[in-house]
Parts: structure tokens; C-alpha cells; sequence
């Protein structure tokens, strides 16, 4: 018995072995094989547009444009050298097609060895890295010069799950060939070893990509391909396009580790003016993307007229069912003329139904409008008037009254003040109160006081600093933030009725990260604490849940877009900007007559009206049908410290019981005007009828 047993041991144990080695060669991709060509491989190791010609020639069929090649040296640039490039080109120049081409020509030669792949959302994203192993699994010509990637993806006979167990020559090849990531064979001697794929969605999960390599090394990524990184949403959200513009700058550009450089390539596309796209692209702004702006048409014919009559035709075939022809025989015909004066991009773009590139171009503006065309081919959208709703200096000046300067109007019942913060000085803003939420400016200023009618914020000439003697930033806002404090709280306000009156609520900005922590120790411990608070505005726009949305946590004061709750035993207030700013420019539209206008004391308030109309606001709707007025700054000056003042007051306003529901008796006839707010995202507030 003791034999038998021992000899069906052998057995299991032959027989386990024949199944492992025929389970490893079934595993091993067997003999790698030769490089085809070796010098054509070489050829292309440094020259990009070579390797797109060469080994890519399907995907860029027509002749190149002079704004192809521009791009082609810029990209080549931030692959072998480390450089940022951000370029804008007409829809379907194949700019994405372009980036993608040398995603694949860095790894493969080795010029990068970690890459990421950034999009709109990650779907997005996942797409491109689809398109790259699309060439690995398919490029007979990348199969014959690269065979140590293409050959053992090819041996996985598109089963992603056979990658996790292949093997060349009984090493694991640690190939990885998933849906959002992808890392290339780890072959010995392949310069393209363990080079891999990340992909992303651009309000994702980015930070901190690594991956550790089969010889435990760990790598960061070297290369970021970022395409079309906005959405028509997000393009018009002035809110969405400084929180991508910041990722960009801070989370994606940081993503090779400190002390390293990254190379990024940006295709975009501008959707609206000052979008994301448009940002990127202004050389001043970001001068590091080196940013190129490209067009379809760069002159148009000179022969407007004919082209106009041209479009008729076209747009009259189409109505009623006999096509183009018609037109396209008076394009043939007249041709000559309606030429002259052209200067297109790429010569050779245009269909084959049609003449030339102007032709195509001509019947894309037709068939798609302006709006579209200009934005999608031109990469210049049209102006949609988006500063239609911006306060004018002019009418400001007209809601002058003849109260004196620190005085209060008789039937205002409440005052309060905001202090904005800034590194070289403080501006402040008393505001009073009447039952119905009109307002009325009693008084303003900066400290240290300027002693001159215009001054700018960055280049005050009298300082916190040197108002206390050059002391360091915390001890001279603390000083500041003092002597602001002490001169409108301790103070009584006369009413034109002879009734004193006192500052019940004062906000103080906390919002700059620099000053936050001086802020919010100076409210704690300053002696009027009861009536300050420090205050932290949030710009919400419409993607974005409402303030309120989120649950009410234990201490919490809920009010009409604003919160305050308790951190580390301190009451501090979090307001939207956004419906704020909409209140207030609401009511400064109101006759001055109404009893919720705001108006303001007598005398000269140029500087004042600067601040308040240098923001305006674009009405913006998310998908889920929430609409925001999102304030955004006009031009390139950011002095709007105290229109930041009045929508402070204003909210300080209402946290102390001021309501804008309360209505008068009698009057004219009201009418509900929605303002965005609330947890609804819309509240009705009562404003009288203008204009009508």
C-alpha cells in the first residue's frame, strides 16, 4: 500500500508540473520578434512630425498648414524639453489627434515615461487613452519598428485580463491594460519599459499620482495631455473657470513632485469670451502655455456682398428640398470675385462637394450661425453682452441725496459696517437700514486715509505698515483692524431726527488666507467681539448646491444665504457672494424714491462708483436647472473693495433682523422678481415695478 500511495504521488506531482509548464507557456508571449526597420525607428526619435508621417499617416491624410506645423514644433518642444504648450484650433484640425500622436511618440522612445491623460470629465479622458491603445493593438508599421510594446499587446489577443499573467521568457511582463490606465511591457532593454497611462477627469481625483515600477522604483507623472478642458457649462460660469484655471495652475502642474518640470500639451477650444480657453490663450496671463490662438479664415473676401447672396441660395435649397446646387453653380461661376481677398488657414480643408476652403468655410459660418462658427472656427466668439446687466457710474450719480455724510435718514432704524481686508490697507463701509431693506451709504473710507480723490489698493502710499511704525502684517492689520473698530463702533451716529444711533453688526473680511488667522484672533479677543464677526464669502455658482443645502449642524444660525456656525468655540459667517451681489444691484436700480433703493449721502463719490460697477454679472444655468447671477471683475483693475464693503453690510444687515420680505402699507403695486437663493435655489423677493 505504501508503494502505491508513493507512486501516485510521483504521478500528482508529474502531472501538476506538465500543467504548469503548459499553463506557462500558454503565458509567455514566446520569441520577441527583430526590429523591422531600425533605421526608420531611429529617424523619428527626435523629430515628431517625422514619427507622425511615418507612423501615423492614416490619421493625417492632407498636407500640413502653416499653423499644423507651429503647433508640431511647440509640441516637440514640450515633450524633449519640458515646456508647456496650450493651443487653440479650429474644430476638427485634428489638434487632439495631434497630442494624442505624441503622448505615444514620447513613450515609446523612452522621452517620457509617465503620462496623463486630463479631459472634461474623466469618460472624456478614458477615450483618449482608448484611442492610443487602438494604435499599439492595431499599427502594423509600430508592430514591425516597436515590437517590445506591440508585440506582447498583440499576444493578449484583445483579452485585457490575459495582461496580468503574460510573460516574456518567464518574466512577468507587468503589463496593465485597463480602461484608465495603461502601462506598457516591461521588457529588459525596451526604453519604453513600464511606461505608462493615467487618465483623469479635471475636477477629479489628480493629486499625487505615482506608480511603482517592476524594479521598485517609483515614478511621477512627466507629461500632462489636457483636452478641451471645459464644458459649455463650465465656459459660462465665471466660477468654474477660475476653479479649472486653478487646478491647472496648482494641482496639474504640480503633479511631477517639487523640484521637477512637467511638460503639458492644452488643445482648446474658446466657447465665450474670458472662458477658461481664453485665459489660457492671453500671454500675459499664463505666458508659460505659450499659448497660440489659430484660425479657419484669417481674411475674408472682400466680395461680402456676393457671399451673402451666395448663403440665400444655400439656405433657400435647403428649405425647400432641392439642395445646394444652385448656389454652388453661382460660387462656381463667380468664383474669381468672391475668392479675392481670401486668406484661409488650410488650403486643402474642404469637402469634397465643394471648391475651396473659403467655400467650406462660408457654408460652416451658413449652416451653423455666427454664434457657433466664430466660437468653434474662429476661436473669437461673439460678444454676448454679458456686461448688459453692470451698474453705470452715471446713474449711481443720480441716487445722490442731500443727507449729510454720517448722518442717517430719519426712517432707518438699524446700521451696520464691513471692513475689507487688504495687504496695504482697510476699506470700510457703514450702511443703515429701514424696515423694507432699503439702504443708504452713510459714510466710507480707507485706512490709513490716502488724503487724494484716487488711489489704487496695490500702490496705496500709506500703509498699515508704516501707520505702525513698519511693524510685521499680523501686528499692523491687528492694529489696523483696532483703530477701524474702535473709530465706528465706539462712536454715536446722529440721525436726522437728532436720535443716536450705534453700528449693531460689523463684518470683517477673513477670505484671504494670509490674514484669515490674524482676523479671526483680533474678533475674538477685540472688546466690541459681540458685534463683529469675521466673514468668509463663497462666490456658489449654479452647479454648486446652494449654501444652505447642507445639513444644519448643532450651534448653527441659518439665514437668507448666509450661515453662521462655530470653529474652535468663535461664531464666524460664510455668505454667497453671488446672491448678494444680485440683492444689492437689484436695489440699486430701484427709483431712489422706493423704500428698498439704495442710495447714498450727499457729495462726490467717483472712486465709490469705480468700485461698484468694476463687476457684472452672467446669468449662468446648470444642468440640473439651477440659475446664478455669477459676479465676475470687468477688464483687468480689481478695485471693487468697496462694492465687496456694501454686499457685507448688507448681509451684516441681515443677520441682525433685517428682512427684504417686509412690505410697506399702501404703495404702489408689487410684482415677484426671482433672485437666486435659498435651498430652492430661487427666492421671490418683492421689488417694485420699473420701467413699466
Amino acid at each position: 500500500m505504501k508503494s502505491a500511495s508513493s507512486a501516485y504521488d510521483r504521478h500528482k506531482t508529474r502531472a501538476a508540473t506538465a500543467k504548469r509548464d503548459v499553463s506557462a507557456n500558454a503565458r509567455d508571449i514566446g520569441e520577441m520578434p527583430p526590429i523591422a526597420d531600425a533605421k526608420r525607428r531611429a529617424s523619428c526619435r527626435l523629430d515628431f512630425r517625422a514619427f507622425a508621417e511615418t507612423y501615423l499617416a492614416e490619421l493625417f491624410p492632407l498636407a500640413w498648414s502653416a499653423d499644423h506645423l507651429t503647433a508640431i514644433a511647440k509640441i516637440e518642444g514640450a515633450v524633449l524639453r519640458g515646456e508647456l504648450f496650450a493651443f487653440a484650433m479650429p474644430r476638427g484640425s485634428g489638434k487632439t489627434t495631434l497630442c494624442e500622436a505624441a503622448c505615444l511618440w514620447s513613450m515609446l522612445y523612452g522621452h517620457r515615461q509617465f503620462v496623463v491623460l486630463v479631459g472634461a470629465d474623466q469618460t472624456i479622458a478614458s477615450a483618449m487613452a482608448d484611442s492610443l491603445k487602438a494604435q499599439i493593438e492595431n499599427n502594423d508599421l509600430l508592430l514591425e519598428d516597436f515590437p517590445e510594446v506591440a508585440f506582447p499587446v498583440r499576444s493578449l489577443d484583445r483579452i485585457a485580463q490575459r495582461a496580468k499573467g503574460q510573460t516574456y521568457q518567464g518574466v512577468p511582463t507587468e503589463m496593465q491594460w485597463a480602461a484608465d490606465q495603461v502601462t506598457l511591457p516591461w521588457i529588459k532593454g525596451s526604453v519604453s519599459a513600464g511606461a505608462c497611462v493615467r487618465v483623469a477627469g479635471i475636477t477629479g481625483r489628480i493629486r499625487g499620482l505615482k506608480s511603482t515600477r517592476p524594479d521598485g522604483s517609483s515614478i511621477r507623472p512627466s507629461l500632462v495631455l489636457i483636452d478641451d478642458p471645459q464644458t459649455d457649462e463650465s465656459a459660462a460660469s465665471p466660477s468654474q473657470c477660475s476653479t479649472r484655471e486653478k487646478i491647472l495652475s496648482g494641482a496639474i502642474l504640480g503633479l511631477a513632485g517639487p523640484a521637477a518640470k512637467i511638460a503639458g500639451l492644452c488643445t482648446i477650444t474658446v466657447i465665450r469670451p474670458d472662458d477658461l480657453a481664453d485665459r489660457l490663450l492671453d500671454r500675459t496671463r499664463h505666458p508659460a502655455w505659450q499659448g497660440e490662438r489659430s484660425q479657419l479664415v484669417y481674411e475674408w473676401p472682400t466680395a461680402e456682398d456676393l457671399w451673402l447672396e451666395y448663403g440665400e441660395l444655400r439656405r433657400s435649397g435647403q428649405r425647400n428640398g432641392t439642395g445646394t446646387a444652385e448656389a454652388d453653380a453661382f460660387y462656381l461661376e463667380r468664383r474669381e470675385a468672391m475668392d479675392a481677398g481670401t486668406r484661409v488657414a488650410w488650403a486643402v480643408r474642404h469637402n469634397v462637394d465643394e471648391l475651396s476652403a473659403i467655400q467650406h468655410a462660408w457654408n460652416l459660418r451658413i449652416d451653423r450661425g455666427d454664434a457657433a462658427f466664430f466660437a468653434e472656427y474662429q476661436n473669437q466668439p461673439l460678444s454676448d453682452h454679458v456686461e448688459s446687466d453692470k451698474l453705470d457710474k452715471r446713474a449711481l450719480a443720480g441716487r445722490v441725496t442731500n443727507v449729510p455724510r454720517g448722518t442717517v435718514p430719519g426712517n432707518h432704524h438699524r446700521l451696520t459696517g464691513f471692513v475689507d481686508v487688504q495687504e496695504r490697507v482697510l476699506f470700510w463701509l457703514v450702511m443703515s437700514w429701514s424696515e423694507s431693506f432699503g439702504g443708504h451709504v452713510v459714510s466710507y473710507g480707507v485706512y490709513p486715509d490716502q488724503g487724494v480723490s484716487f488711489f489704487e489698493a496695490g500702490s496705496a502710499k500709506r500703509t498699515l505698515a508704516a501707520a505702525s511704525d513698519g511693524a510685521g502684517f499680523e501686528a499692523s492689520l491687528s492694529a489696523g483692524l483696532e483703530h477701524v473698530t474702535q473709530t465706528l463702533l465706539s462712536r454715536d451716529w446722529p440721525r436726522e431726527d437728532g436720535a443716536a444711533m450705534r453700528v449693531s453688526q460689523m463684518m470683517v473680511d477673513a477670505n484671504w488666507g494670509k490674514s484669515t488667522a490674524t482676523v479671526r484672533t483680533f474678533c475674538k479677543r477685540s472688546p466690541y467681539s459681540g458685534v463683529i464677526l469675521p466673514s468668509h464669502g463663497r462666490g456658489i455658482g449654479a452647479s454648486s448646491p446652494a449654501l444652505n443645502d447642507r445639513g444644519k449642524a448643532r450651534g448653527d444660525r441659518l439665514g437668507l444665504n448666509w450661515r453662521i456656525n462655530q470653529v474652535q468655540g468663535q461664531r464666524s459667517v460664510t455668505y454667497d457672494t453671488n446672491y448678494w451681489k444680485t440683492f444689492c444691484s437689484s436695489r440699486l436700480r430701484l427709483a431712489t424714491g422706493d423704500p428698498e433703493a439704495f442710495v447714498f449721502s450727499a457729495g462726490e463719490h467717483d472712486l465709490l462708483f469705480d468700485h461698484l460697477t468694476n463687476e457684472y454679472p452672467v446669468r449662468t444655468e446648470s444642468a440640473r436647472g439651477r440659475t446664478v447671477d455669477e459676479w465676475k471683475l470687468s477688464g483687468t483693475r480689481f478695485e471693487n473693495h468697496w462694492w465687496d464693503c456694501m454686499v457685507g453690510s448688507a448681509v451684516a444687515a441681515s443677520i441682525s433682523g433685517v428682512s427684504p420680505a417686509a412690505t410697506e402699507t399702501g404703495g404702489r403695486a408689487r410684482r415677484k422678481a426671482s433672485l437666486p437663493a435659498g435651498p430652492d435655489s430661487r427666492k421671490q423677493i418683492t421689488i417694485k415695478r420699473m420701467g413699466t
